[in-house]
């Protein structure tokens, strides 16, 4: 590829983008290790509060914090998109540019580089593809929909994950 390669789209982080995100670049576990954590706090809080003079409040408190754990695992898409539709970037068009140097991604809130020598790793989903990278200590995991990328800059993004 020459050095002028470059794919520019535009996109809104809706609610239809943010549940794709998601769907696409999150494992959820539901398996009972997972919930492991709530059925402690449960069965903590129930031991307070009938083999002990403790408060009941107190007791019925932490019985409370493992459904509450329970609900937050069952419940994760909806909650994270509720939380992403909250935030003042809702709604707001990204511009994405893919180059030579890596993917560049400017909003009015927030505008962010990843390098191509930063990723550790490109994984191609069904939708999109889940870019995994490492700046200094600190790692992190973006997502691209193909909905707003060309075939040819796919094809690119394709291309730099066989490297």
């Amino acid at each position: 590829m020459n050095s002028s390669t470059s794919y520019t789209s535009k996109f809104i982080l809706d609610k239809a983008h943010f549940n794709e995100c998601y769907s696409e670049s999150t494992t959820v576990d539901l398996s009972a290790k997972a919930f492991f954590k709530s059925g402690v706090l449960m069965a903590f809080g129930l031991i307070i509060l009938l083999f002990t003079p403790v408060n009941a409040y107190a007791a019925w408190f932490i019985v409370a914090l493992g459904i509450l754990e329970a609900l937050s695992l069952y419940y994760s898409k909806p909650w994270w998109v509720l939380r992403q539709m909250l935030s003042k970037a809702s709604n707001s068009e990204v511009t994405l540019t893919i180059d030579e140097q890596g993917v560049l991604s400017e909003s009015f809130y927030h505008d962010g580089r990843i390098l191509w020598e930063d990723m550790s790793s490109i994984k191609t989903t069904n939708q999109g593809f889940v870019l995994q990278f490492t700046v200094g200590k600190n790692t992190g995991k973006s997502y691209l929909s193909k909905s707003c990328l060309s075939d040819d800059a796919q094809q690119y993004i394709i291309s730099k994950s066989n490297h």
